[in-house]
């Protein structure tokens, strides 16, 4: 295979932990991840002392008008150092587009340049008491003056826009949704962590809940979460001297509009376009094609991401999402059909962001996916946020 990035498959992950994903969860989130951070540590066979690099990205992901204050709605790389009682050779965050995939190079690049031996990477989410997006602001300025008080405000009216447009060019129903929702639900019920264990959902439920922006329902939408996980990056070679079987990166690519738009004004083709070059930088640099994945793992922070996902990345062709899914071509349990939504996404878990389908994919290749397991699993693919404001993650268990 050709195109590997100078890191391809020298970097591989070696243990995990994820804590339990609530609603709002007892301790607070700082404590939460220094607890899941040793967890993740011991589960890679190591020490605190051992470890000498910390990644992260800190992006609180609401509308509202919290206050991000580390330790508590957020939690930088340097705080769980110093909260771990370390003083790393190595840490940093990640602040532009696609975080966890942007989170991750840094992780492959810090240990592939040799800046450190043993990168944590963690992911900390927070859901503040009150209103989620709610916003107490009185007038709005800069660009959003003409936005905001016409009401296109906040990520509903944004993936509100694209999804009607999906709809009226592809002749899509909301029929074909549910049956998204639905796989996500089923597969996160049967996860321990998930916040929506043993609560699958059913297509009627689905089509009956209450319409928040139109075509956007509920259960379109992620729910805010208190939830932390953690994973630990190291050398291939460090790797297979601990206790589990390593998880290679093959590669990794993100992506940005250049078109200029008003704030959150996403046109269905901008979203298209700038994914499908996305995907093309993708196998490009981890030397793989859509066929050789086994495990795509698409992002569905919103339901129609999983759509757009599906054709940026050729798996099908653009348009034809909503029928491969009508069809039940990605229901999990069915021999042959695409697990896109095998480790439930964030409908199924909660708005992790992106760290269900990462966490998925470490799972079933390193073969420790439990009752879970899927047979055959080699290659796959962890995608984050929009196509055109995010990116994607190739991952294998062989050091090909």
């Amino acid at each position: 295979m050709t195109g590997r990035l100078h890191a391809s498959n020298r970097v591989a992950i070696a243990g995990y932990a994820q804590s339990p994903v609530t609603r709002h969860s007892t301790q607070t989130l700082g404590a939460l991840t220094v607890e899941t951070a040793r967890q993740a540590i011991g589960d890679a066979g190591l020490s605190v002392s051992q470890v000498d690099g910390f990644v992260t990205s800190t992006l609180f992901p609401t509308a509202g008008a919290h206050a991000a204050e580390d330790g508590v709605s957020l939690v930088s790389a340097n705080w769980l150092a110093e909260h771990l009682g370390t003083n790393p050779q190595y840490a940093a965050g990640f602040q532009g587009f696609g975080q966890i995939p942007g989170a991750v190079s840094m992780a492959v690049n810090a240990v592939a340049s040799g800046a450190a031996d043993y990168v944590l990477l963690h992911r900390a989410l927070h859901n503040p008491q009150g209103r989620y997006h709610g916003n107490p602001i009185q007038k709005a300025g800069g660009s959003q003056q003409w936005t905001v008080p016409q009401g296109y405000f906040g990520p509903l009216a944004m993936i509100a826009l694209a999804y009607n447009e999906y709809l009226q060019r592809y002749g899509a129903t909301r029929e074909a949704m549910a049956a998204v929702v639905a796989e996500a639900r089923k597969n996160g019920a049967r996860i321990p962590w998930s916040y929506w264990h043993g609560k699958p959902l059913s297509p009627d439920e689905y089509l009956g809940a209450p319409m928040i922006n139109d075509p956007i329902c509920r259960y379109d939408c992620d729910i805010p979460v208190d939830g932390v996980a953690v994973f630990v990056f190291t050398s291939a070679e460090r790797a297979t001297d601990l206790p589990h079987p390593p998880v290679y990166v093959s590669g990794y690519a993100t992506g940005a509009p250049v078109r200029r738009r008003l704030p959150l004004h996403w046109p269905l083709d901008d979203i298209m376009e700038v994914g499908a070059e996305t995907a093309r930088r993708l196998w490009e640099r981890s030397g793989v094609g859509p066929r050789e994945v086994d495990l795509p793992q698409v992002y569905d922070g919103f339901s129609p991401f999983v759509y757009f996902w599906m054709e940026c990345l050729g798996l099908c062709p653009v348009g034809e999402a909503h029928r491969v899914v009508a069809e039940g071509g990605i229901d999990s349990d069915r021999p042959g059909a695409l697990p896109v939504l095998s480790g439930g996404g964030a409908l199924g878990n909660g708005r992790m962001h992106g760290v269900p389908q990462m966490l998925e994919c470490y799972l079933q290749l390193s073969r420790r996916a439990g009752d879970r397991q899927r047979p055959d699993m080699s290659v796959g693919l962890a995608c984050h946020s929009s196509p055109h404001f995010g990116g994607a993650v190739v991952y294998s268990a062989e050091a090909f």
